[in-house]
């Protein structure tokens, strides 16, 4: 009797065939997502490597016949400033920093810009420059005492000359200059808040990811500005293009199948909050948690209109902010995507009825928010941080432009554009009378009150239930 062959089967063949994905009616959702995780990865990548890790260079050797410094502790923080005479930068200028037993810790010397940095422990510090190292016709007043502390920014200013110090300046002076600064602050919390207000009229989310929109914003203009070399305008253009991309593809990953689900408003809300925390610490481990500064426009020189004092980079903050405001005005009043984000405002389903594209007008609010909230971070790292980029600075603003768009009346764009105003001209003012580490309090204490008064805020309009 033969013997029975068995043959062996391959073992590809034996494997069950996997089941069809059915994606229903839009097949383009999960690309999207897709998509939208590359893009997250792709920034997260390369800030990993270009990031302030990266970017340290081996410190090169002393030149001959000279003493090396002491290399600064591993919990060195940077202490930083510009000497500035009256507009003029002042370079190869020495400045020391002496611990609390008056021995040297440190000493740079300023480079073409006027900029100087050092790395020193944590401590109390006594910061003074080497007038012989000055030019002949400039003197230096007095030298800084300063607490370094780690985590925050610590910048060091030094007067010349007869430099006025802020007790010389009278209160009418010190008015006008806070108005001017609360007008430019009110201002940057209205274009990245804008968008938020916009989010929540059109889908009902309040959005706590909103903040961290603002931080990947300035923390792609710096990846732009410092690793890719690119002057900060063009990396700032390009911030703003990839706001508009991570809004467009947040919804479309995220947001947009939890509307297909029904999912309600407090599950959302709770998304949202999630969210947040996942991208700030994904920012604080990949960035940095220390103040990173742009490249460029490190140095300002202070422009005085009789009491008016301010900044280039401040004076062009407020005029980039009025220009982008009145740009949205016009498209929410000239446009017929405009008048469509209005309608889906005020009654989405009586819109939707009327044979507008809801998901469409959605679609475009995120991008429009993305974008608005990436130069919002642009302009709040230029001009409230001194050209820097925090890890949470977006959580610190969040607050601020909830208050503002709440003030002003909850999915109004023009509510939000005068709340958020009123906001920061109150926290800004709020500084006359209480400790400036504490002006934040002052706009929320003033929400308060206002809104006990008249809850649906200032342009808003109250609505009848049953």
């Amino acid at each position: 009797m033969a013997p029975t062959v068995r043959k062996r089967l391959p073992l590809a063949s034996t494997r069950p065939k996997s089941p069809g994905i059915d994606i229903g009616r839009d097949p383009v959702t999960p690309y999207l997502g897709r998509v939208f995780a590359l893009l997250l990865l792709s920034l997260v990548a390369a800030i990993a490597l270009g990031g302030p890790a990266a970017a340290q260079e081996p410190t090169p050797p002393p030149p001959p016949g000279t003493s090396a410094q002491p290399a600064p502790p591993e919990n060195a923080v940077r202490v930083s400033g510009t000497l500035n005479n009256g507009g003029d930068r002042l370079a190869s200028v020495e400045v020391r920093a002496l611990d609390s037993t008056g021995r040297e810790s440190a000493r740079t010397e300023s480079t073409s810009t006027g900029r100087w940095d050092v790395r020193v422990a944590p401590g109390t510090y006594t910061f003074e420059i080497v007038e012989s190292s000055l030019p002949d016709d400039v003197s230096v007043q007095e030298t800084v005492e300063r607490d370094v502390v780690a985590g925050r920014a610590n910048t060091v200013i030094f007067l010349f000359g007869d430099e006025r110090t802020s007790s010389d300046t009278s209160f009418y002076e010190k008015l006008i200059r806070q108005t001017v600064d609360g007008l430019r602050f009110g201002l940057i919390i209205a274009i990245a808040g804008v968008g938020l207000s916009l989010i929540y009229g059109t889908t009902g989310l309040t959005n706590f990811a909103h903040g961290e929109l603002v931080t990947l914003g300035a923390v792609a203009a710096w990846v732009f500005n410092v690793t890719f070399g690119m002057q900060l305008i063009a990396a700032s253009i390009l911030a703003i293009i990839v706001g508009v991309l991570i809004g467009l593809l947040n919804n479309a990953a995220i947001w947009k199948p939890l509307r297909r689900r029904k999912t309600g408003l407090i599950a959302q809300l709770v998304v949202s909050i999630g969210l947040a925390i996942a991208l700030r610490y994904l920012i604080l481990i990949f960035f940095s948690d220390r103040t990173e500064p742009f490249d460029d426009y490190q140095v300002q020189v202070q422009r005085q209109w009789g009491p008016i004092a301010i900044t280039d980079a401040n004076l062009v903050s407020i005029v980039i902010s009025l220009v982008v405001l009145v740009g949205v005005a016009l498209l929410l009043q000239k446009t017929r995507i405009g008048k469509a984000m209005r309608a889906v405002s005020d009654n989405r389903d009586l819109a939707e009825s009327s044979g507008i594209d809801v998901e469409r007008v959605i679609r475009f609010v995120w991008g429009l928010g993305g974008g608005l909230a990436a130069l919002g971070g642009v302009l709040f790292a230029i001009s409230e941080l001194g050209g820097r980029v925090q890890w949470e600075m977006g959580f610190k603003l969040l607050l601020l432009m909830f208050a503002g768009i709440t003030l002003g009346g909850l999915g109004t764009a023009y509510g939000a554009l005068l709340g958020c105003v009123i906001v920061g001209l109150l926290v800004q003012l709020s500084t006359l009378v209480i400790n400036p580490d504490l002006k934040y309090i002052g706009g929320l204490l003033i929400l308060i009150v206002i809104l006990v008064v008249r809850p649906q805020g200032i342009l808003g309009s109250r609505q009848r239930i049953g």
